[in-house]
């Protein structure tokens, strides 16, 4: 069954989970780590995308998301694809580094966003990567510890000097910590105590299918006996992609294919994203018309795929004549080209 397309529009809160290809490791050491939380830093602040909560695990990362005006198709690009590259240069080795594309939830904020922000920072201590709440608390590698102010955040980028700051004022990242805070009140250090009190509460709560996205359905834990009651009518809408009621699964859908029928309308001919594609990836456009499976040239073909095929909504029979290939593989290298976009 085909995949269905992911759902965007500026202001959304998403959660956001990318795995290794095959369940490898996609962070290997810390150097990995920090590569990725600075790459990660810098697209956040340029597109003023607001991240409430992240957790890097071996083998796959979470964030929690709020876009601005940059879909978050082109964020999460920048940041896989860039990490990817660097990933394989670094370790001697070619290929795709995630496992298909990335998956993505729209969330609705009042019941959720606290919820997803705990999820997210707990994270390590599921995965058994530190032992209790009071190693989580120094742990550098989820927003736990900055929200805590147990360590300088990660997610501010280098090139935000402290002269820059003071003439800039605070970054995206810095706003985004004490928006968390305020969730908890007023005094930061109070918020700090309730904000950890309320992260204890949920370490024995262990992985929560309600916040896997689903609407209703999935909102009451995947139990549909209490919608059988119910007039057709009255039913609450649910999509795998949303997680939230009826009506705001019903209001992002409304406002996606509204976005979506402008996209189709703005998209550009398939020789100009070639062009835009291969020079992103430093080779020559005829390149990607030759069946070489080499590691730049795959990548930028399964790029290609996916943004013309899922976002801009060409044909997969049309982009395979452009590239010389096969519908069915058009097709297949869209769906490959999503982890890294």
């Amino acid at each position: 069954m085909p995949r269905q397309a992911r759902l965007d529009a500026p202001g959304l809160l998403q959660h956001i989970m990318a795995r290794g290809i095959e369940r490898r490791e996609i962070f290997k050491d810390d150097k990995d780590r920090k590569s990725f939380l600075d790459r990660l830093a810098t697209i956040l602040e340029e597109t003023q995308t607001q991240c409430y909560a992240w957790a890097l695990i071996p083998n796959h990362f979470h964030l929690l998301l709020r876009t601005s005006l940059s879909p978050l198709s082109q964020v999460m690009r920048r940041l896989m694809t860039g990490y990817a590259m660097t990933f394989n240069r670094r370790h001697r080795r070619a290929g795709h580094l995630f496992q298909n594309r990335y998956k993505s939830v729209i969330c609705e904020e009042d019941p959720y966003l606290l919820e997803l922000i705990r999820y997210t920072h707990l994270n390590p201590l599921r995965a058994g990567l530190v032992k209790n709440l009071k190693e989580l608390d120094k742990y550098p590698w989820t927003g736990h510890s900055t929200i805590l102010g147990k360590g300088k955040n990660p997610l501010m980028p280098s090139y935000l000097s402290n002269n820059n700051r003071r003439r800039a004022g605070k970054s995206l990242a810095e706003k985004t910590v004490e928006d968390v805070l305020l969730l908890f009140g007023d005094n930061f250090s109070e918020a700090r105590r309730m904000y950890r009190h309320f992260v204890r509460k949920g370490v024995d709560q262990g992985s929560r299918a309600d916040l896997q996205g689903g609407g209703l359905i999935r909102s009451s834990g995947g139990n549909k006996a209490g919608l059988l009651g119910r007039e057709k009518e009255d039913r609450e809408l649910a999509d795998e992609r949303i997680l939230g009621s009826g009506d705001f699964v019903a209001e992002v859908l409304g406002a996606a294919n509204e976005l979506e029928e402008n996209r189709i309308k703005e998209r550009i001919p398939i020789d100009q994203l070639a062009d835009k594609v291969t020079s992103y990836f430093g080779i020559k456009i005829d390149d990607i018309l030759l069946k070489s499976q080499r590691g730049k040239i795959c990548e930028a073909r399964s790029v290609i795929c996916h943004m013309a095929i899922n976002e801009m909504k060409y044909s997969g029979a049309s982009v395979g004549k452009f590239l010389n290939i096969r519908r069915y593989s058009a097709l297949r290298c869209g769906e490959r080209g999503g982890g890294n976009t």
